[in-house]
């Protein structure tokens, strides 16, 4: 039996690799990466790795093996139809009898084209008659934290979200979530709403970061077209930047405040408060 992590070099995959390496034996881990190379860190401290791709099915054949516990990390590719990606390891995992299928999926709560391909997962996890694990990761920090430049440069914080509301966590918090869904016992047919312990506004985001460097950093409002074309203008793909303006006018309505308190339960501690993000990505 193994745990086997999807997107394991990914932004969210190394962390649950670290943390998973706290917590069991580095033979018991296998990481599924695309490029070897950059999988050569994880191999050197004894872990697994096996080449797969999401847009080659194929690769997925043999790969599982029956009492497995799986982590399907969704695919970033939006363009390159999400749920054919993941009904393809879905379908892999169904054919070697692994004991449990961890998926990252998105809130509940949120309406945006964003969840689309997320709810469309869900369904053909669940006809796969797979136990599964569904982890509705809401918003990460970083989101925000790790793109700092533009909104220090121009001393404004741009979004098209009104006063609502998010309820994000660090990216090592959902990462943790995994590892105890993937490590512990009676998580089989179950779903997790997870979200931040405190819900936050764009102005108080910007009143936070004007605390931290000592500058006066404002929130300004605009519309879900005027963001489209800021994103645009630095150079998203139109089809990208209308998916994330999307997000915003969720958030407006309130539907990225988690209040299941899943995630802290999960992790047994407070989720990572947005000011320690923010004070993170200052420092680095």
């Amino acid at each position: 039996m193994s745990i086997v992590v999807t997107g394991a070099t990914g932004q969210l995959g190394r962390l649950v690799v670290e943390q998973l390496l706290e917590r069991v034996p580095a033979a018991q881990i296998t990481a599924v990466v695309r490029d070897q190379a950059k999988a050569a860190g994880l191999t050197a401290r004894g872990v697994r790795t096996a080449i797969a791709d999401y847009n080659a099915p194929e690769t997925f054949e043999g790969l599982f093996t029956a009492g497995d516990k799986v982590l399907l990390i969704s695919g970033n590719e939006f363009d390159k139809g999400r749920v054919r990606q993941h009904q393809a390891v879905i379908d892999a995992a169904a054919a070697a009898g692994v004991a449990l299928l961890a998926y990252t999926s998105a809130p509940g709560t949120l309406t945006a084209a964003l969840a689309d391909d997320h709810r469309a997962t869900e369904e053909v996890l669940r006809a796969s008659g797979l136990p599964y694990s569904l982890l509705r990761n809401g918003w990460y920090h970083e989101n925000y934290t790790e793109h700092l430049a533009p909104v220090l440069e121009h001393a404004a914080v741009v979004a098209a979200a009104g006063d609502g509301r998010v309820s994000s966590a660090s990216r090592a918090d959902y990462a943790a979530a995994a590892v105890a869904v993937l490590t512990g016992e009676g998580h089989e047919n179950t779903t997790y709403e997870l979200g931040g312990d405190e819900a936050w506004g764009f102005a108080e985001y910007a009143a936070e970061l004007s605390r931290q460097t000592g500058r006066e950093i404002a929130y300004t409002p605009v519309s879900v077209e005027a963001l489209t074309g800021i994103l645009t203008g630095s150079g998203l793909p139109a089809p990208l930047a209308r998916i994330l303006a999307g997000v915003d006018a969720s958030i407006e309505k309130g539907e990225l405040v988690v209040s299941s308190g899943d995630l802290s339960r999960l992790i047994g501690r407070p989720t990572t408060p947005l000011a320690e993000a923010v004070g993170a990505a200052l420092k680095g």
